[in-house]
């Protein structure tokens, strides 16, 4: 990972969290829902007891506790809910940098591979072209010399048929003429 990739990575983390704290400090002065208060049930002071009111007020103060249970309780998963959206989406929003970033990379890869490639294609015809220079080259001194050997062959045999002949240096020229 490169250095701004780090940094970028680094300032996100930040700002979640700092927005994680925010949310966490909103929540917190949230008092929960106001159970009102429940009137005890009044005992007659006779030998009669209503048992009945006694077990439906209780049944009342039972299932109120029990309904801001439950509110609390679907309040808290529905913001879990929301923050597990919130993450997915951070997750996928990452996972197509990357594959942004992943694709950039290979082509920059694929457009260097083909610069040395054709770097590589220009070099060996360069040296192609300048061994077909040489080789011309070559041949040419080559083939120079060979007609300047040639013609030197022919002196040195003239020159020896002249000596058996008993013709000098200067009688050759006359010779050549006649």
């Amino acid at each position: 990972m490169s250095d701004t990739e780090e940094q970028d990575y680094e300032e996100e983390q930040q700002e979640e969290e700092a927005a994680e704290e925010e949310e966490e400090e909103e929540e917190r002065p949230k008092p929960r829902p106001v159970v009102p208060p429940l009137i005890p049930p009044k005992i007659p002071e006779g030998e009669r007891v209503d048992f009945d009111d006694i077990h439906r007020k209780r049944m009342e103060k039972d299932l109120l506790e029990l309904q801001t249970l439950i509110d609390v309780h679907f309040e808290q998963r529905k913001k879990e809910e929301e923050e597990l959206v919130g993450l997915k989406d951070r997750i996928e929003r990452r996972r197509a940098e990357r594959a942004e970033q992943q694709r950039v990379r290979t082509e920059k890869e694929r457009e260097r591979q083909a610069k040395l490639a054709e770097e590589k294609m220009r070099k060996e015809e360069e040296e192609a072209k300048k061994r077909a220079e040489d080789d011309a080259k070559k041949k040419k001194v080559l083939s120079n010399m060979g007609a300047h050997f040639g013609g030197y062959l022919v002196k040195v045999r003239l020159a020896g048929h002249l000596r058996k002949l008993g013709l000098g240096a200067g009688d050759w020229e006359a010779w050549v003429l006649s």
